[in-house]
């Protein structure tokens, strides 16, 4: 048996602790804020049933992973798909343009241009191979396979939203795992993510696991005999090994003196972070019912995701309230993540009437702001050889973050498939 520290008590860090304690080893985390969870952490009203997501979450069919993890624990009947509807802005309207069907109706596309579509994605979902992709750049490869109508009305502004400044530099491969890995049902877990994380957390005590939250370190440190000192609120610990789970900046800045090509590659690694206002509204918002709205800032809409919650889940669960999240991935530096939560609403609500154009602002009832600068990593060019190792340099130091899931994106399901590498990293030693 080890003592095995895991920093970071998000959903990789808590399957993790999981693995790790049902072989055998004492594992404790250190989790720097108030809960378990990390990006999926959840809120709940009251009089609400179901918990909300503070970042807006769901789950796909092909998530084997997570889904996996969910029937180990035996909660496999709690988990639910539907298959709400995702628009794209064109021309002052809103279309369908999430499945193969929607895009031989879709009016930004000619007959050719369909032709084209359905070809290059179907080469995308069933014959290609990432690995040569990611010498090539999304926008780059897009525009000369898909064309320059279809790169500018479809591909660019879902580029632009999710990668920012950066979005001309991530990789094609990345842009592969969308198409590869999705499906058109969505799922979610009967009460929300928060309610999957209490149960997932119940299930951690029963295996004497050590829960610290609010818990930051701030420092770690090799000792003679191998062992890891970790420094936290000036207090020691002493463990066999360390699984690191947060930023690859954040690792940085605990281990200086760590090998400097490692330390290179950590600090390599790009990355921006995420704004997400959510608001609970008298009235529904979309009349047709959609739920996700890819929103290109060309048209002036100041974020790039607006989700109808209560359009994926009946709004019943929160007391016949409408939820609806305002979403943006932004550089840290971005002024978003220091205006207050009236100044973003006095930016955000006015394009709200661009989906419903009888809505006013006396329709929000009450409203959250969250913010975390760590949110998406960016994928550059052969990004596969700029990755960190899990096993650190230093011994009995493992490091396993949503940067290094690629070429698939962020997310719980890849997170737990990285962490059954590292478990089996540390196993070895």
């Amino acid at each position: 048996m080890k003592q095995i520290a895991i920093i970071g008590g998000g959903i990789g860090g808590m399957t993790a602790a999981f693995y790790l304690a049902r072989i055998g080893h004492q594992v404790t985390i250190f989790e720097s804020s108030q809960r378990l969870g990390g990006l999926a952490a959840g809120f709940k009203k009251e009089n609400w049933q179901w918990s909300v997501e503070e970042f807006y979450h769901h789950w796909f069919q092909s998530d084997h992973y997570i889904l996996g993890l969910i029937d180990e624990l035996g909660l496999k009947d709690k988990v639910h798909f539907f298959r709400p509807k995702t628009v794209v802005y064109y021309q002052g309207d809103f279309y369908p343009l999430d499945s193969p069907i929607a895009a031989l109706f879709f009016p930004g596309f000619s007959l050719t241009d369909k032709i084209r579509f359905g070809f290059v994605t179907i080469y995308l979902r069933y014959l290609a191979r990432w690995q040569p992709l990611e010498k090539y750049t999304a926008s780059e490869w897009m525009r000369r396979y898909y064309g320059q109508k279809l790169y500018e009305t479809y591909f660019e502004p879902l580029l632009m939203g999710k990668f920012n400044q950066y979005y001309q530099q991530a990789n094609m491969a990345w842009f592969w795992a969308r198409f590869k890995a999705r499906s058109s049902k969505l799922g979610t877990f009967e009460g929300g993510f928060q309610a999957f994380i209490d149960l997932f957390s119940k299930e951690l005590n029963a295996l004497g696991v050590k829960i610290n939250l609010n818990s930051s370190v701030t420092g770690i440190d090799s000792q003679e005999n191998g062992n890891l000192r970790l420094t936290v609120q000036n207090k020691p610990y002493l463990f066999d090994q360390v699984l690191f789970t947060s930023s690859p900046a954040s690792l940085a800045t605990l281990v200086p003196t760590i090998n400097p090509q490692y330390l290179g590659k950590l600090s390599g690694l790009k990355s921006i972070g995420a704004v997400v206002l959510v608001l609970s509204l008298k009235h529904q918002l979309s009349k047709q019912g959609y739920y996700w709205f890819n929103l290109p800032k060309s048209a002036g809409f100041p974020f790039l995701a607006l989700v109808e919650h209560t359009n994926f889940i009946p709004s019943e669960y929160f007391g016949n309230e409408h939820i609806v999240y305002c979403g943006d991935y932004l550089n840290p530096t971005h002024e978003n993540f220091s205006l207050s939560k009236n100044e973003l609403l006095d930016r955000f609500l006015p394009s709200l009437k661009k989906i419903n154009p009888d809505f006013s602002a006396d329709w929000v009832t009450e409203s959250w702001l969250f913010r975390n600068v760590y949110a998406q990593p960016i994928p550059m060019v052969n990004h596969s050889i700029n990755l960190p190792s899990i096993k650190t340099p230093i011994p009995n130091l493992f490091f396993a973050s949503m940067s290094q899931v690629y070429p698939w994106d962020r997310g719980t399901n890849f997170a737990v498939q990285l962490i059954h590498q590292a478990v089996n990293e540390m196993e070895k030693g």
